[in-house]
């Protein structure tokens, strides 16, 4: 068997990591030795000192969802009282706020709501890249699409490429959670499954669409089931290629019909510092500090993360779980400057803008 060093050195080295040997660092590895080869990874793959941010904001469009997550404080069952839908003009409102601010990136996420039909998307999306045409559309989660094919009757793929028509340019990764059916099944039971999951993101990068991809940890899942989560994903980024970052983040417990306890800063680091290090096919890494705290988020910058997300101007989902982060512009780069590194600001592709004009309210 080889030792926790040589296992190190392989994984900073770019070596792969075998699913054994990735749960194998996960539980055995210091977690300092572990920072430092995945901050070694990040510095390889990475050579400059810049870390990325994106200006962005989440518009969440409606909270009536059929999917009734038990980790999810914000969704509405269909009819509740407390339900609410947000019309175009409402959305046109938001992302003329956002786009004002300097966003270069919407996402506008919701439940799954059965009473929208594609059509609504397709009329929202088309409005807004008509009236603002320099932001990125990086929106739906596959929850979303595939509530829209079943409404419709329509395969995914069809789903996808009329949403593509329509000013849809990218999709973020929510949803994932973990993705093994065991604890799909616990937590999210009416949810895609892991194989649907998946094939959502496999179609859309077929169609030459970018996305993301996320984790939620800290659940109910073990650390085996962590590492698979990363292994799926690392063995669908072989075959398309198609995922531009990992972004983990902490399942917050606090106002969830879940409950359960809170991950601990330490834990948050170690499941990052893996992810560098076993999903080598990925190019970059995010420190998704609205959840666990900015300071954090500066740390996550030594322990393999070279993005630190986003200056979001507006989100829901993760404050009604019990969240309670904000930063400015100025915050989030003085963090970023005092672990070190300089700031640069990106688009959804990470491509540079260095001609995003910034309102002074960031």
């Amino acid at each position: 068997m080889s030792s926790l060093v040589s296992l190190l050195d392989k994984a900073a080295g770019g070596e792969r990591l075998s699913f054994e040997e990735g749960v194998r660092l996960y539980r055995e590895a210091d977690l300092h030795d572990l920072g430092m080869a995945a901050h070694a990874r990040r510095m390889a793959l990475h050579a400059s000192n810049a870390v990325t941010y994106v200006i962005d904001t989440t518009i969440d469009y409606t909270n009536v969802c059929n999917v009734h997550c038990t980790f999810c404080a914000f969704f509405r069952p269909e009819h509740h009282t407390e339900g609410r839908t947000l019309d175009h003009d409402a959305v046109i409102a938001r992302v003329k706020k956002a786009a004002d601010l300097g966003a270069t990136q919407i996402m506008i996420q919701g439940g799954v709501n059965p009473d929208l039909p594609l059509a609504w998307f397709e009329e929202l999306f088309a409005r807004v890249r008509a009236e603002f045409p320099r932001v990125d559309i990086h929106s739906l989660s596959v929850s979303e699409v595939t509530g829209l094919a079943k409404i419709e009757q329509l395969p995914v793929r069809e789903v996808l490429a009329r949403l593509q028509a329509a000013g849809l340019k990218s999709l973020p990764g929510a949803g994932a959670e973990i993705l093994v059916e065991r604890v799909r099944k616990r937590i999210s039971a009416r949810k895609v499954t892991p194989e649907q999951w998946l094939d959502v993101m496999r179609q859309a990068h077929l169609l030459g669409m970018k996305t993301t991809a996320t984790m939620m940890y800290g659940s109910i899942e073990t650390d085996e089931e962590r590492i698979e989560h990363m292994h799926v994903l690392r063995e669908l980024q072989d075959e398309t290629g198609g995922f531009t970052a990992f972004i983990p983040w902490p399942y917050v417990p606090f106002k969830t019909p879940l409950r359960g306890k809170e991950s601990t800063a330490l834990e948050y680091l170690r499941v990052l510092a893996v992810s560098r290090l076993y999903m080598d096919n990925f190019p970059h890494l995010q420190a998704s500090w609205l959840t666990p705290g900015l300071k954090l988020g500066q740390l996550a910058l030594l322990y393999g993360c070279d993005d630190m997300g986003g200056v979001i101007i507006e989100d829901r989902v993760v404050r009604d779980a019990g969240a309670r982060n904000d930063a400015t512009r100025r915050e989030l780069e003085e963090a970023i400057l005092g672990a070190g590194f300089r700031p640069v600001i990106r688009d959804t592709y990470w491509n540079l803008r260095d001609d995003v004009a910034l309102a002074t309210a960031l």
